[in-house]
Formats: structure tokens, sequence, C-alpha cells
């Protein structure tokens, strides 16, 4: 909370009844509210320490679980954590002491989370409900190894499986009833006819070299954000991807790679080293212009690029474009699916997009494009015909 008379942040806490001291703690004359809060974990934390085990309520134990978690998880996953905790957590289960804590409550807060609208207006997603409860049981581990737990509730409870949607690529029918009345597939994908008109109408965009790596080698934004000249070898037509951008209370900041596969090392056809050779001239010309000395070493894309931004920016330029509606994302599945097209193996798109698992790749950013499809069918009925044609002819009767 914020202080009026002295222009900074306080906390107040009510700490448990047989905590020694006094039932309600104050604290104030902190900067900001990030570091009033932190001060408020860190005394509940410490007063839950040397407290009856029976008495501690799930508030408690979230908030001394949340300080342990820095050094041990990623910022952005201790961040979704944070979210979790004080959006579904605390407000639906924080009064219940640890102890008491029964599949039922979870159950109870699982069905009024499902029935509230997210800010799309949207239920929460059976994924997301998922993810709520992987962090809970997370959370209620660590009271197991601490002894303070016999049984971990959340691993009782029986969630809907969240549904995975193949994306649908935008055929003649699809366009058709999406310009009649706005109806459009949950997963989309465009063609490669729709792909390079989309290329073709941003072909001056300056942020052209990025759409261009995004379709067809299947980088991620952050990773596109994050790209650097020393992660490119021209020469050798590869690109390594070290980093990537993420975001920690709306704050953007450089990270590495989630997994081992992860960082990676990207062959490049000779159209795209021609594209970035042609975006590395254009950006020595700029930076001779403004007699600034370019670095080898600075970014692909010298505006300073949040993937937020790039996701509203990428959305916009579709809009402009006319055709239809796709995610920035969408852009990796559609660079997965061409080259499935081009007849490239599975393992080496799953190598490309920086996949742990092979199934994945397969089951999440491979679509059949109508044109396989067709081609697939006509195939199949030959076989057929050609086998009619070996037969004996008889007449008939």
């Amino acid at each position: 909370m914020s202080d009026p008379a002295h222009g900074s942040w306080y906390f107040s806490v009510q700490l448990p009844r047989d905590t020694p001291g006094p039932a309600r703690f104050r604290k104030g004359g902190f900067r900001t509210a990030r570091q009033a809060a932190t001060a408020r974990d860190h005394a509940l934390a410490t007063a839950v320490a040397g407290t009856n085990p029976r008495r501690i309520t799930v508030e408690q134990w979230l908030r001394r679980w949340q300080q342990s978690l820095p050094g041990r998880v990623r910022r952005s996953t201790a961040a979704t954590y944070g979210h979790h905790v004080d959006y579904y957590r605390i407000p639906y289960l924080g009064n219940h002491t640890l102890t008491g804590l029964r599949p039922a409550h979870i159950e109870t807060m699982f069905t009024t989370i499902g029935a509230l609208p997210t800010r799309s207006g949207r239920p929460v997603s059976a994924a997301t409900v998922q993810r709520i409860r992987a962090t809970l049981r997370r959370a209620l581990n660590m009271a197991i190894r601490e002894q303070l737990l016999l049984v971990n509730p959340a691993r009782l409870i029986l969630l809907p499986r969240p549904h995975r949607h193949r994306p649908q690529p935008w055929s003649a029918a699809r366009v058709a009833a999406w310009r009649h009345d706005g109806q459009r597939p949950t997963v989309s994908g465009w063609t490669p006819d729709q792909l390079a008109r989309f290329l073709t109408f941003t072909a001056d965009d300056p942020l052209y070299p990025l759409w261009w790596l995004a379709s067809l080698r299947g980088l991620r934004r952050g990773e596109l954000c994050a790209l650097r000249w020393t992660d490119l070898d021209l020469i050798e037509g590869t690109l390594t991807v070290n980093h990537h951008i993420a975001h920690v209370h709306g704050r953007p900041y450089l990270d590495s790679p989630k997994t081992a596969a992860g960082h990676r090392t990207i062959a490049l056809d000779r159209t795209t080293v021609t594209v970035l050779r042609q975006h590395q001239q254009h950006q020595q010309q700029f930076f001779s212009d403004a007699r600034k000395p370019w670095q080898p070493d600075g970014p692909v894309f010298t505006r300073p690029i949040r993937p937020d931004w790039l996701t509203h920016h990428f959305t916009a330029r579709v809009t402009a474009s006319g055709l239809p509606p796709v995610r920035l994302h969408d852009l990796r599945h559609g660079a997965a699916t061409l080259a499935l097209t081009a007849h490239t193996d599975l393992k080496t798109v799953q190598d490309m997009l920086g996949h742990t698992s092979y199934a994945f790749t397969a089951d999440t950013y491979t679509t059949v494009l109508p044109e396989q499809a067709r081609q697939a069918a006509e195939t199949t009925a030959q076989i057929i015909l050609n086998a009619q044609h070996k037969l004996p002819r008889t007449k008939p009767g």
C-alpha cells in the first residue's frame, strides 16, 4: 500500500495467533511496491517458520514457498508461479490450514475459476487450469519434503485434459466463411500462396528479414528479438540461437533458452542469406549516415523490439494486407509445415524448432496442406486403378 503522507510504500500483515510478538505487523519506508511485497513475504515466511505446523495456513505456506524460488527456477517461471498464487491460490485456498486442505476445497476452487471469464471474455482454458494445478502440486510437494503433509491433495484432483487444436490451413472455403461472418479456426495457418503474398506485401517493411526468418526458419518471437550479428555466420549459412527476450512484470530481459534443445544451430538457405546480407548493408549505411559506429556484435534488428510489441505490429501488418488472420506464433507452425512439404525429415524439423520431444513436434506443428492431401488421395486411388488394369478382362454373362 502507498503512504500519501510520506510518498513511500508499506505493508501490513496479520500474523498467526501463536506467533511470538504482536498479532499485526506493519512496516513502511519502501521505495517501490515490489520492495514492500518482498519484505512482507519475508516477514510471513519468518513468522511461519516458528509457528505450530498445524496452524500454518495455505497462504502462509505459499508465501514461504515463493521465498524459496529465486535461484531455483527461471525468473519468468517464478513470475508465473507468483501470478497463480496471488490470483487463484490465496483468494480461494489461503484461509484453510495446510494440514486441513482437502481435495474438495481444491475442486471447489477449480469449479469457481472455470466459471470466471478471462480478460478476453473467454473461460479459463483447460491448459491454464492444468498449469495452476501443477503450481499447487509443486508447492505442496515441498510441504511433504518438510514432513508437514503426508499426502499431496492436489494429486487427487481429476481435471479435464487440454484439447490440442490441430492447426487448420486457410482453404478457400474457410476464407469465404471468414469474410462472410468472421468465422475462423481456433488455430490456423497460411498456405504457401498466402504466405508469399504477405512477404511480398511487407517487402519494404524494415522488419521484412524478421518476418522472413519467422516464416521459413520458425524462430520464436523472443529469439528473433534477441538475435545478434555474432549469432549469424553468413559465409557458412548458419544461425545459432543463444538467447531470447523474456518478460517479468511487463519488463523484458535477456535470458538463455529454456532447454538444451533450445540452444541450436539452424541452416540457412541461400535466399535467406541474401536477405540478411542486404539487411546488414542497409543497417551499416544507416549507422554511417548517422555518423555512428556500426557494431558487428550488435542486434540484428536495431530498433529495441519487445516480443509483445512485435505481436501487435505483426497483427497490424496482417490486417493491412487483407489476408486471413494468423498469429505470429503460427508462422512457426507454418515453417515446420513448409519444411515437411519439402520432404524434410521430422527429426531435422524438430532440431530446427528447438523441441526436446520428437512427438511434440509431430503433434503440434505439422498440418497436412490441401495440396498434400489431394496428392495423397490421388496416389492412393491410382494404386487401385493400376491393379484394376492388370486384371483379365471378362465379358458379362
